[in-house]
């Protein structure tokens, strides 16, 4: 069945978030010059308040009717991966392309919270979509999202000035495989690309002595449902599995700075036109969000 193709539309098209009329009402989401220069020093950023609770509710349910393969719009995913993980004990959903399907994870991309402290990490600049994620995993069953870095399955775009925004629809706990992070990774420079939903710990093997180090000593990222973690694209993160009796539900935003261009004659993502390499990064699936 079709739908409506959302990417059509760079604008909100629900009553979920609404835009500060004034400067001041902007400045409310900014993060403080504490939390930015955590981020550079650590490379990610826990903590930061993203959704209210019935806009949470809202997302939880659209996730739902997206999971199933017979909602009107699934051929507008990019990837649909009803169980990605490698192990056939566990159970990791994955999809790319919820942004262009539902009204909710559409008008995420605009929400002022996210907004503002994106261009902040992104050294106050203009702010460009990448693309969309859902992850889902079940209780007691989810799988792992091995270490990995996400500059490492992105290089078909350059320079590296992206940013991760990682959104809890459920607390995220060590139990239910809350993110981990290695801090100050992001400095490691760009490592071999594991496979997503592989081995847990096998980045490990393209490791130094003294990286190794530092990776047997991770920092765990807990974080209450709503709130949301920004990563640096080279900091080194994974997730273990879901051993608890709840799922762990979350979205992902991947922007990048505005002026990244394409680094591929390949089309970037399934189904979108080709960007010649070299020309820069916009249209209709790589909207400018916002300007600072």
């Amino acid at each position: 069945m079709s739908a409506k193709d959302l990417s059509k539309v760079h604008e909100l098209v629900t009553d979920m978030f609404r835009y500060p009329s004034t400067k001041e009402g902007w400045e409310e989401y900014a993060l403080t010059e504490e939390q930015v220069a955590s981020f550079n020093e650590n490379g990610f950023l826990g903590g930061v308040k993203m959704l209210e609770t019935g806009q949470v509710e809202r997302l939880r349910k659209e996730l739902t009717l997206l999971s199933d393969q017979n909602y009107p719009g699934h051929e507008l995913f990019y990837e649909f991966h009803s169980n990605e993980s490698s192990d056939p004990q566990t159970i990791l959903f994955h999809a790319l392309g919820a942004w262009r399907i539902t009204g909710g994870f559409h008008d995420v991309l605009w929400n002022p919270r996210f907004l503002m402290a994106a261009s902040q990490l992104l050294h106050n600049r203009p702010v460009r979509f990448w693309h969309d994620q859902l992850f889902y995993k079940p209780a007691k069953k989810g799988g792992v999202v091995a270490w990995h870095q996400d500059y490492s399955y992105w290089t078909r775009t350059k320079p590296i000035a992206h940013l991760t925004c990682w959104c809890a629809l459920d607390a995220a706990t060590e139990e239910n495989g809350c993110l981990q992070y290695i801090a100050g990774s992001h400095r490691w420079g760009l490592l071999p690309k594991p496979v997503i939903a592989g081995d847990l710990h096998g980045i490990r093997d393209f490791l130094s002595d003294e990286q190794k180090l530092q990776f047997d000593h991770p920092t765990l990222a807990p974080v209450e449902a709503g709130e949301a973690i920004f990563h640096h694209p080279l900091t080194l993160h994974g997730s273990g599995e879901n051993k608890s009796h709840q799922p762990r539900r979350a979205f992902v935003i991947n922007v990048f700075a505005d002026g990244v261009v394409s680094d591929s004659d390949d089309p970037l993502l399934e189904g979108v036109p080709a960007v010649a390499k070299g020309a820069k990064m916009e249209g209709q699936f790589f909207p400018l969000l916002y300007t600072p």
